[in-house]
């Protein structure tokens, strides 16, 4: 009965995306992005003298948390093949042209056909499934090949289905995974409360090490540099539409400090939003391209591109990270914390165990609305030694929690995952 829900559920799932697409971008790329996948991808053949890793990812986050791995064993095995897959737009649309793997692919919808035809082409010798997204029919595909399967940076909570009295499919699905590589104590718990217990492993998130390495391998951005010059400096990430409300009073209530905000869609529809919000604001493309008088910047630039994000931490005193006024959750705050600045987030992270950790270790400072974040940041522009005390928090909070990806690198090594 579960399998025929899921079924079920496919159907609906892939029907309600062709319907999406009608209106939606993201979605019409992701239908554009899977037609006829299958004669590409054969038209691209695949060698079958090398062993294929296939590394798949939700989105551009999971990415950068299998993003070590793969770099990693490419080092090591440089004869390997390197195909990624992402279920996303906006994972694929950002990372198509990385140059660190083969290939790079839209994950096809899953369904018995579709599982079957790419893993008859891939013939991966191991596959990295990064953190989440679980769909049967491929991991059963796997299964039945005897294919390994290492879950990456694997975090469980109580409320998924694994550990319900309905979840018996989703039971099955775990039952493919050959390792487990969880980022906490209580991951591991609940997986045992299940019966999954011998091939189950902490190694934390591999997303602290890489994060340390783009920290590490900083490249300056002179013209941020300038705009920020010797101001007090808030870098605002990864925004969304309820982060804004929260910062537009306080924004416009400073001018002597300088605010960057770098949101997380920057397609022309939510900039143009943010321009009304924000009516004084400069985009960064404005900057760069010099259509600016320098004497008329404003306090706010609005980065209307991706892939800086990173980077610009690092011109902060503060950091907000965004998403955290969201059901799904705040985003990534290690980006901002590995730079040795505290991190101001919204409610909603109690799902995400760094933002959790980050709070715990004071590095992370949650707030509930726009008084809140007024109070905070008052505080720690007023009084310097908390605000570098809570800095340094953030920055040993990173550091302390490196070493994921070694660890699993390992176990690959001593059991001969890719050695014949």
């Amino acid at each position: 009965m579960a399998k025929l829900f899921y079924e079920l559920f496919l159907l609906l799932y892939a029907t309600a995306f062709r319907i999406a697409a009608l209106f939606n971008t993201k979605a019409r790329l992701g239908l554009q992005g899977r037609k006829n996948i299958f004669l590409t991808m054969k038209a691209n053949h695949f060698p079958s003298s090398r062993k294929v890793v296939w590394m798949h990812c939700s989105s551009v986050g999971e990415f950068e948390q299998g993003r070590p791995l793969v770099e990693s064993l490419k080092k090591d095995y440089p004869s390997i093949y390197i195909v990624i897959t992402f279920f996303s737009a906006s994972g694929y649309e950002v990372m198509k042209n990385y140059k660190g793997a083969d290939q790079i692919y839209y994950l096809p919808f899953d369904g018995a056909s579709n599982a079957k035809k790419m893993v008859d082409i891939l013939n991966p010798s191991m596959v990295l499934w990064i953190k989440y997204e679980f769909w049967y029919h491929y991991l059963h595909e796997f299964k039945i090949r005897n294919i390994p399967v290492l879950l990456v940076s694997g975090i469980f909570r109580n409320s998924q289905p694994f550990f319900k009295w309905y979840g018996s499919l989703w039971k099955e699905m775990l039952s493919s995974i050959s390792y487990f590589f969880v980022q906490n104590e209580s991951s591991l718990k609940l997986l045992s409360s299940i019966a999954i217990n011998d091939n189950v492993l902490i190694t934390g998130d591999t997303r602290f090490d890489r994060v340390i390495e783009i920290a590490e391998k900083f490249e300056p951005i002179p013209i941020i540099e300038k705009y920020c010059e010797k101001n007090r400096v808030l870098v605002a990430g990864s925004t969304w539409e309820e982060d804004e409300t929260e910062l537009v009073h306080y924004i416009k209530a400073n001018p002597s400090i300088k605010f960057i905000i770098a949101p997380h869609e920057t397609d022309p529809g939510n900039i143009q939003q943010m321009k009304r919000n924000f009516p004084n604001a400069l985009l960064y493309t404005d900057l760069i391209n010099g259509s600016v008088d320098q004497n008329e910047i404003k306090n706010l630039l609005i980065v209307d591109n991706v892939g800086m994000l990173s980077r610009l931490y690092h011109y902060a005193n503060i950091t907000y990270v965004g998403g955290g006024f969201g059901a799904d959750g705040v985003h990534n705050v290690l980006e901002a914390a590995v730079y040795g600045k505290p991190v101001i987030f919204g409610p909603e992270y109690k799902k995400y165990a760094e933002a959790i950790g980050l709070v715990e270790s004071g590095g992370g400072i949650p707030i509930k609305n726009a008084l809140e974040l007024e109070s905070v940041l008052n505080l720690l522009w007023k009084q310097e030694d908390v605000l570098k005390t809570k800095g340094k928090a953030a920055e040993k909070f990173v550091f302390s929690n490196a070493g994921a990806s070694k660890k699993i690198i390992q176990f690959v090594q001593e059991n001969r995952l890719l050695t014949n």
